[in-house]
């Protein structure tokens, strides 16, 4: 019996039937295109990293992970196992010998190997005879000298004031006063503010030089050579005190009634600034 079905072959599609196809080929197509389009970009990994002065080392670690891209972490883990060439007097805490400076990145390199490199920056710029005498004529080592770097890098207002600030510090420890340095407690609070509080002065903390005699443990942070250079070789002057009372404006002086003279002035231009803002946010 004869019939007239056609071979599968040679089936034409209808015209709705083509349109159903099209329609399911476009909607394809834009779902494809959605998933790429969802997909991160190929990120393009830097060349060079910046060690910025007075970055503390947590500072230095995130930014070698994000440049690397490494997990978070990456970097601090490394710090331990990475055999840097460090001062016996560090135990092995990098802090104040991630030297300042701008470093190469390439394909190869990976936390452990940028971490030595500064590391041995921080060796050849800051541990040469030369600098071991200057720290001798002070009558500390080279460690102490780089921990009271990291002190005048986060509490100088600029380069100028650099060598006046490492003044105080000594004469502080030769007169045997508290440094009492703001710096050293926000490096054990974790943070970088203005302002001090007489509950942070109370902080159980080998940082906490309000309450501690001497130098901190440790730097508090990576100094750049201006300020090494400022603790090595401070100028003369016989200043116990010090605070910046506006921006530009600090004030030198060995005189406690003058320096509280100076503190309340400092107190009363950041509550004219705090009221200056909550006026302009209202």
């Amino acid at each position: 019996m004869q019939t007239k079905t056609r071979s599968r072959g040679s089936l034409r599609l209808t015209r709705r039937g083509r349109l159903v196809l099209l329609t399911a080929g476009v909607l394809v197509t834009a779902a494809v295109v959605a998933v790429f389009a969802l997909l991160p970009e190929e990120r393009e990994r830097p060349t060079r990293l910046t060690v910025v002065e007075g970055w503390r080392a947590g500072q230095v670690y995130a930014a070698v992970d994000k440049a690397l891209g490494e997990e978070s972490g990456t970097t601090k883990k490394a710090a331990r196992t990475a055999r840097l060439k460090l001062p016996s007097e560090a135990e092995g805490n990098p802090e104040g010998y991630l030297f300042p400076a701008t470093y190469p990145l390439d394909k190869d390199t990976t936390p452990a190997s940028l971490l030595s490199y500064m590391v041995n920056t921080a060796e050849e710029r800051l541990g040469g005879d030369q600098l071991t005498a200057g720290a001798e004529r002070n009558a500390v080592n080279l460690y102490q000298t780089v921990t009271i770097a990291s002190m005048v890098q986060a509490e100088a207002a600029g380069a100028a004031d650099m060598g006046k600030v490492a003044r105080v510090i000594y004469n502080r420890l030769d007169h045997g006063l508290p440094l009492q340095m703001d710096s050293t407690l926000n490096y054990a609070l974790g943070r970088s503010v203005l302002d001090t509080t007489h509950r942070d002065t109370r902080i159980k903390s080998r940082y906490n030089t309000y309450a501690r005699m001497g130098l901190p443990p440790t730097p508090i942070g990576n100094p750049g050579s201006q300020a090494m250079a400022a603790a090595l070789n401070p100028p003369s002057g016989d200043w116990l005190y010090f605070v910046t009372v506006k921006d530009g404006d600090t004030r030198f002086t060995a005189d406690y009634r003058e320096q509280r003279r100076n503190v309340a002035e400092f107190n009363r231009n950041r509550k004219a600034a705090r009221e200056r803002g909550s006026e302009a946010e209202g």
